[in-house]
């Protein structure tokens, strides 16, 4: 055989060798990236904490959560530093459930930084997706809401101390949250690739949607299509509640306290009671129209309803029995916060957002 014919069979073997040697040496740090769980962050922005405790309230699914996972972010039960967060590669988090709503620049910043090194975002629960309670107050301006913290009879505070977002301190500047004009949904700030409603979500809604997340990770399952509401149903609670109703007319609406009883089979909105049920999304199982409560609205709009508070005010105007206009502001009138009965979890994420208070600066620099 002639030297080059040598010299082209040793080409030819190098570029099998090479690798086979790559693989070797790589063989335990392969493998175990491939062995690795799943990643999952849990982080709560302005919120009240009652969607982590929803998350605890798996019981002893928490532990197959733990199994199924490798949870690298959740504040409410383990220590876990943002520097940690930002060192991690872009997509390296398999899911992040952030619950809360964006109402400072630092529950802004923490959401773009998990948006970026996780695959899949879920808005998790009614603040994260819509805005919850919180949104109501889009309807002042942040110095109305400063004010009514520090100023009011409910506070002792008679230096008059203001939040400030810049503090001089001996050891250096100290920058604080500041708060922004105007609370924002979770999807209005980052893109979301799933939904999961509810103030809280029910707990077991929230396992039969992790673990439906695993089965897709492990191949053993579909993944739900981007933008899917998970852990509810597409009707409303009007249709899984179990009370009659007969398509009758009411003359006034009342409040709960209000009437010594209610017929306890009888559609509540027709007894006169304001229920949300007919614009909220399906999947808590009706639990407070079961036990004589009317629906506040919590899962959020139904599949398909552009914005709850229209759909709701929709739906209260087809039980109204008065024709004349005087007649209908009597009835309209027993409804005594239109604000917080239409839109008390969806102001943010409605059509709406905010009144026009919310960008009055009230005379701040």
């Amino acid at each position: 055989m002639s030297p080059t014919a040598k010299s082209s069979g040793a080409a030819k073997a190098a570029p099998e060798a090479v690798p086979a040697a790559a693989k070797a040496a790589a063989g335990p740090a392969a493998a175990a990236k491939a062995n690795a769980k799943p990643k999952l962050a849990i982080f709560g922005a302005a919120s009240c904490g009652g969607c982590d405790i929803a998350i605890v309230n798996i019981h002893e699914h928490i532990v197959d959560v733990a199994a199924a996972f490798d949870i690298v972010l959740w504040p409410t039960i383990m220590d876990g530093k943002y520097a940690d967060i930002e060192a991690m590669a872009d997509g390296e988090i398999t899911i992040t459930l952030v619950s809360g709503s964006m109402r400072t620049d630092e529950t802004v910043h923490l959401a773009r930084l998990l948006r970026r090194k996780s695959k899949f975002m879920v808005a998790f629960g009614s603040c994260a997706s819509e805005g919850c309670i919180p949104g109501l107050a889009n309807l002042s301006s942040r110095k109305q809401i400063i004010d009514t913290a520090f100023s009011t009879t409910s506070t002792d505070n008679p230096d008059g101390i203001r939040p400030v977002w810049e503090y001089q301190a001996p050891e250096g500047v100290l920058h604080l949250p500041e708060f922004e004009p105007m609370l924002r949904t979770l999807d209005q700030v980052v893109d979301v690739d799933y939904t999961i409603p509810g103030c809280p979500p029910e707990s077991k809604q929230i396992w039969a949607v992790l673990e439906a997340v695993v089965k897709a990770l492990n191949g053993t399952g579909p993944l739900p299509p981007k933008g899917a509401v998970l852990g509810a149903g597409e009707s409303t609670v009007c249709d899984e509640c179990a009370r009659k109703r007969d398509v009758k007319k009411i003359d006034r609406f009342v409040r709960i306290q209000q009437v010594a009883q209610f017929d306890p089979e009888i559609c509540l909105l027709e007894q006169g009671l304001p229920c949300n049920g007919p614009a909220t999304r399906d999947g808590c199982g009706a639990l407070c129209p079961a036990v004589g409560a009317p629906c506040i609205g919590c899962y959020g709009a139904a599949d398909g309803v552009v914005d709850y508070g229209a759909r709701l005010i929709s739906a209260y105007a087809s039980v109204v029995e008065a024709q004349k206009p005087d007649e209908i502001d009597k009835v309209l009138d027993g409804i005594v916060d239109p604000a917080g009965q239409f839109y008390r979890f969806s102001l943010a994420g409605s059509l709406l957002r905010s009144s026009k208070a919310a960008w009055n600066t009230d005379g701040e620099k």
